[in-house]
């Protein structure tokens, strides 16, 4: 069990039109920024119940649960990474290429940095642009050391970092329900999208 106290849903700092630090102005809502509204409670599993605040790449403040509502393909990364990192961006890339494409747009894919010293909102996006990555559907968050630490153990990712500031890690694509439960992981790096596809268009048919 997570946490016994339902969160309040309250999406912190988000707004529908907004100006960010890079001066523009946009109005679609990024997944990070969608209104959140209390709703049914959340299974006791759901990593939604976290209360930990996380920052993304366009400087808004939110909880996890502002995730809730569509099926996520969660991985945990940071973006100075030498190897892993940017094959783990390709694996999802390739789970999303795999999806009908009326399937596609109803499922995020979430990036969490270990690295919180490092990765800023502004090396995050600038990660984001580096790999080509939408703004509708991905979602890039960084968080304090303690916030990291916890996800990282519910998600059974294990990381430490080594002297040069790297960090060794566990390669590993979370699928997360539109509650918030942990549905399937798939392990490594290059592997076959095929079962992770398989269980996103589950999540459809229940």
């Amino acid at each position: 069990m997570l946490l016994p106290v339902l969160l309040t849903l309250t999406l912190l700092g988000c707004a529908h039109s907004s100006t960010n630090k890079t001066g523009k102005t946009g109005t679609e809502t990024p997944p990070c920024c969608r209104e959140v509204t209390p709703g049914a409670p959340l299974p006791d599993q759901s990593l939604y119940q976290l209360d930990s605040k996380w920052t993304s790449d366009h400087w808004r403040i939110i909880r996890l649960a502002a995730l809730q509502g569509q099926p996520q393909v969660m991985a945990m990364m940071f973006t100075s990474c030498e190897f892993a990192c940017p094959i783990i961006v390709n694996d999802m890339k390739r789970i999303a290429d795999a999806l009908p494409p009326e399937i596609r747009d109803k499922v995020n894919f979430t990036l969490i940095s270990f690295d919180h010293e490092r990765d800023t909102p502004e090396k995050l996006l600038a990660f984001r642009k580096r790999m080509g990555l939408p703004m509708a559907g991905w979602t890039l968050l960084r968080g304090e050391a303690d916030d990291v630490r916890e996800l990282a153990a519910l998600l059974g990712v294990n990381y430490r970092k080594d002297a040069r500031g790297q960090y060794a890690h566990s390669n590993t694509l979370t699928v997360l329900s539109p509650t918030g439960e942990i549905v399937h992981q798939q392990i490594g790096l290059n592997q076959s999208p095929d079962e992770t596809v398989q269980q996103l268009l589950t999540l459809f048919r229940e």
